[in-house]
């Protein structure tokens, strides 16, 4: 892009003005102290004024495959870019004004690489690796000495062309288009010429062509789309014609009327095959003999002209153009590859892409192939585990784990599968420590109110890292855990009661306890049972607990029934049955004896049908209508609206049962 042109431009200007010894710097000019610099133009010391740029993005929706205008890049442009916005199957083609096609004409697509014309070198990029979204491109430094029309071969939804060039000049600048012509109209799917004489010849010349070929060149076929399209071909390339083609200079007068000229053979054929051209070779001879003799002894006026003939023009045999192979699919390990393999011919000096099938007489190389850049890196363990980080009770031990690469070199973790990476840490038990009684402090309220109550405190024998005291045991010297309290005598105070707790409700796994929780009065020696609403301003005791005695192992879960298949005539409903562990995760320890159906017959009943009231028999004889199976026809079914549903009911209940 032009603003990445500007950016180089400015940083060699900056590069150029360093500061030199004594703190003068030196400009564009080349001169010491001077603080001239390159405007965007180009010009030392300018001020951005002497040219412009010209860019956009041409975005037309276009409905016909082939051949569509997109911009013209004027004569002296520079800094030329025209870039797809993203890949597609589309490709960019380049014509001069004068017809000449420098990329991609006549349906040819050349290869990426550098292509003069219009007085510059272009440089065609297509990106063929796998994951790049990069557009195809042209990029020329310029100056164009001629117009050139700039054109997309339209085989995609247009993704879009940005076009940018610099022109010299202060004048407005807007990129042209002919006035018989719209951007973006189709060229009839090939790129015409301007000279509308030019372009009959050219007919004339392609109908002879074709019939010298006995049906035509190739068709064009590229890997994208199946369908073909007609070739236009190029223009004739000149041949070397042969030197005696040209009068030769005057020669003294030594002709007689024994001597003429007489066509001995040609000139060797341009091209092996895909139509050549050669000339005839015109000598000069004796009449009698026919020997050769100097061109002098003939008259110069009457040699014939050598008129170009075709010859070889039977076509070249096809063959497989083999491209590059795009980057491999994995930076490490095997992976894969692709390249484009395109059956392409010679016809007129040009190499055309025509069907697969005339290269069937070649074998066709592989599109795809495995790569391994380098073998993949792997965790290595290069150490020991260490100590463990405690003398006693449970602490940690590591060791050394490096992630290698295939020449022995330790690199980045990232390098490697991480989900493949040993542990390079882990828990590790020493065995008991010593032992002594912690005690917590005293609870600071009294168990009872008022009375005599009791505080209390937890004691628990554990580890003591810090002092590790020489205890095998913390011993029988159980520090108390209550001690007693009292708050004062009792008059008559409100207050809830709990009793002991009930036994669990089941024997294992998770279950609940019970107990009574009453609002008392409690006077010296008696209590009196009060109503709950007595209580209410006290936090009331929990009268429910869990309980967990022991764990039950795995057992049989199910889920509820689903509904019946059928609502009568029997049908069936299923559930599922899972065996679950302690921690409801599934397990395979469930005895299959006690495993709970998961499939049962449900609703066999008959099928009573509805009693329709309006629905009766009209006649008497209703059965000969069912008997002669006339129930199918609606005068019939409303007749006979009773017999008819009775028939319909069995028929339906005898195929449910099936």
């Amino acid at each position: 892009m032009f603003v990445s042109y500007l950016i180089l431009t400015l940083l060699h200007v900056q590069t150029a003005v360093l500061a030199r010894p004594g703190g003068e710097s030196i400009g564009c000019d080349d001169f010491l102290g001077s603080d001239k610099v390159v405007d965007k133009c180009g010009v030392c010391g300018g001020d951005n004024t002497g040219c412009q740029v010209v860019s956009g993005v041409f975005k037309h929706a276009l409905t016909s495959l082939g051949y569509h205008r997109v911009v013209e890049i004027p004569q002296g442009a520079t800094k030329i870019n025209i870039t797809e916005m993203y890949k597609t199957n589309n490709y960019l083609a380049l014509r001069s004004r004068s017809g000449r096609s420098i990329i991609n004409g006549n349906w040819a697509i050349d290869r990426p690489g550098r292509y003069e014309g219009g007085g510059t070198m272009f440089i065609y990029k297509r990106p063929n690796e796998i994951s790049s979204t990069a557009g195809e491109s042209f990029l020329a430094e310029g100056p164009t000495n001629e117009i050139l029309d700039v054109y997309m071969i339209h085989q995609h939804p247009n993704p879009g062309v940005h076009y940018e060039y610099v022109i010299m000049g202060t004048s407005a600048i807007s990129p042209q288009v002919p006035p018989h012509r719209r951007p973006g109209e189709s060229f009839n799917g090939q790129l015409e010429t301007e000279d509308k004489n030019q372009e009959d010849g050219e007919e004339k010349e392609r109908n002879r062509e074709k019939e010298d070929l006995h049906g035509g060149p190739p068709e064009i076929f590229t890997s994208e789309s199946a369908q073909t399209f007609p070739v236009r071909h190029p223009d004739r390339f000149p041949s070397n014609r042969p030197d005696n083609s040209v009068p030769p200079a005057p020669q003294p007068p030594r002709r007689s009327r024994d001597h003429n000229w007489k066509q001995l053979g040609t000139t060797e054929c341009s091209a092996t095959c895909g139509k050549g051209s050669q000339y005839p070779l015109f000598r000069c001879v004796h009449r009698s003999t026919h020997e050769e003799a100097p061109e002098s002894y003939c008259d110069s006026s009457m040699k014939p002209t050598s008129e170009e003939e075709p010859c070889n023009l039977f076509p070249c045999p096809a063959f497989w153009d083999i491209g590059e192979w795009s980057e491999c699919s994995k930076t490490c390990g095997l992976g894969m590859q692709h390249r484009q393999v395109l059956c392409r011919q010679v016809y007129a000096n040009r190499s055309l892409t025509v069907q697969p099938y005339r290269c069937q007489h070649l074998e066709k190389p592989e599109t795809t192939s495995t790569c391994q850049l380098k073998i993949c890196s792997e965790w290595q363990i290069r150490t020991d585990w260490t100590s463990c980080s405690v003398p006693c009770g449970v602490g940690q031990r590591t060791r050394d784990v490096k992630c290698v690469s295939n020449l022995g070199d330790v690199v980045d973790d990232e390098e490697c599968n991480m989900k493949l990476r040993p542990n390079d840490i882990e828990n590790c038990d020493m065995g008991p420590c010593a032992k002594s009684w912690f005690l917590t402090e005293w609870s600071e309220r009294c168990s009872a109110e008022c009375g005599a109550g009791v505080r209390t405190r937890s004691v628990v024998c554990m580890t003591n890292h810090v002092s590790s005291l020489p205890l095998e045991g913390c011993g029988n010297n159980r520090p108390a855990e209550d001690t007693p309290c009292d708050n004062g005598p009792c008059t008559g105070k409100v207050e809830w009661f709990a009793g002991s707790w009930s036994q669990c409700s089941i024997e294992c796994g998770s279950g609940a306890q019970q107990r009574e929780v009453i609002c008392v009065r409690k006077s010296a020696d008696t209590f009196e049972v009060l109503d709950p609403s007595e209580c209410s301003f006290l936090e009331r005791p929990p009268s429910q607990q869990p309980c967990h005695l022991k764990p039950c192992g795995a057992k049989w879960f199910s889920t509820e029934w689903s509904m019946c298949s059928k609502s009568c005539q029997g049908g069936f409903r299923v559930r599922e049955v899972r065996c679950l562990s302690d921690d409801m995760t599934l397990s395979h320890l469930c005895d299959p004896q006690l495993k709970p159906e998961e499939r049962e017959s449900c609703n066999p009943q008959d099928c009573v049908p509805e009693v329709d009231e309006h629905c009766k028999d009209k006649f008497y004889n209703c059965n000969v209508v069912v008997q002669a199976r006339l129930c199918v026809y609606t005068y019939y079914k409303t007749a006979c609206c009773a017999s008819c549903t009775r028939v319909a009911s069995r028929h339906t209940g005898f195929l449910g049962s099936r």
